[in-house]
């Protein structure tokens, strides 16, 4: 198991680094979102934040999106949050990592989640994990995606989809959430989304993975250039903006949140086949590397 490096402050920084010696082995990113999920429990360890503790939350992202970690660390703390950097083993990259410092495991947990910030390069795209554990391995998707390509921002929730009572910790249908909050500063920002879920193979036989915009269609052009890509390793795509496909998210509330701001959203579904084979998800998560890295380039 590799080991977690922090920078000697903790504080990240929006700046490139310095040339210099070289830093330390860092932490398999992936690794450490797994460790972090793996805790949660399908029932209980989730708790609805009030609206001063969501705002809070998504002026400390702000705060560290407009260079001033500072300023996010003191704010993160009065909700007892924290702000780390931590190196990515794989890609190289420093990430700001921040997490609840109050215990992110187990059935006292209030299951907000966390957000991890590239600090090496601006930010130009994010990727979203609604349902980490429930959709299984959607969380390791995103960690592969979210190296993948500079400028991204993962955004993962912090509990499984049935911790909440009456659908609350859904993060993907609920809009009282700390992951909507942190979603919606950076719609604000026009920042480019994709979301990643997962199927049970019966609940749509015959397909591997369904490919939407959402509730907009901002996004055609991109979902067509991911759709093709998966085709070409293998994959059998419903392009729910061509065709009538089942999980097409148009109820999903952070596609909502971005057709309302005319912004592009990508809402990705992947069956159970793929997602539980490490060597086609690593090829899911290229093509749409393929996709983040040109909207890093834009």
């Amino acid at each position: 198991m590799a080991l977690l490096v922090v920078g000697s402050s903790g504080t990240p920084s929006v700046r490139r680094a310095d040339a210099g010696p070289q830093q330390p082995a860092g932490s398999d990113l992936e690794e450490r979102i797994a460790r972090f999920t793996a805790g949660f429990g399908e029932h209980g360890g989730y708790r609805i934040p009030t609206t001063d503790e969501r705002t809070t939350l998504s002026q400390a992202i702000a705060f560290v999106l407009d260079g001033r970690p500072e300023d996010a660390r003191t704010r993160l703390a009065t909700v007892g949050y924290t702000i780390e950097t931590v190196t990515d083993s794989v890609s190289g990259r420093r990430y700001a990592e921040m997490a609840d410092g109050l215990g992110e495991s187990g059935r006292e947990s209030r299951g907000w989640g966390r957000v991890y910030i590239d600090l090496d390069h601006p930010a130009r795209w994010s990727v979203q994990v609604p349902h980490p554990l429930a959709d299984a391995r959607t969380e390791l998707l995103g960690a592969r995606v979210l190296r993948g390509a500079p400028g991204g921002i993962l955004v993962i929730a912090g509990a499984h989809r049935n911790a909440g009572k009456d659908g609350a910790a859904d993060m993907a249908h609920r809009r009282d959430s700390v992951f909507n909050a942190v979603i919606d500063e950076l719609a604000h920002r026009s920042l480019p989304a994709i979301q990643l879920h997962g199927f049970a193979n019966d609940s749509f036989p015959g397909r591997d993975a369904v490919v939407s915009t959402g509730a907009g269609d901002k996004a055609r052009a991109d979902a067509a250039q991911l759709s093709a890509s998966l085709r070409r390793e293998g994959l059998n795509v419903c392009t729910a903006y061509t065709e009538r496909c089942r999980l097409s998210g148009t109820e999903n509330e952070q596609g909502q949140l971005a057709a309302g701001k005319d912004l592009r959203f990508l809402h990705i579904e992947l069956n159970k086949t793929v997602r539980g084979d490490d060597e086609t998800l690593d090829r899911a998560a290229a093509s749409i590397t393929q996709l983040t890295d040109s909207w890093y380039k834009l």
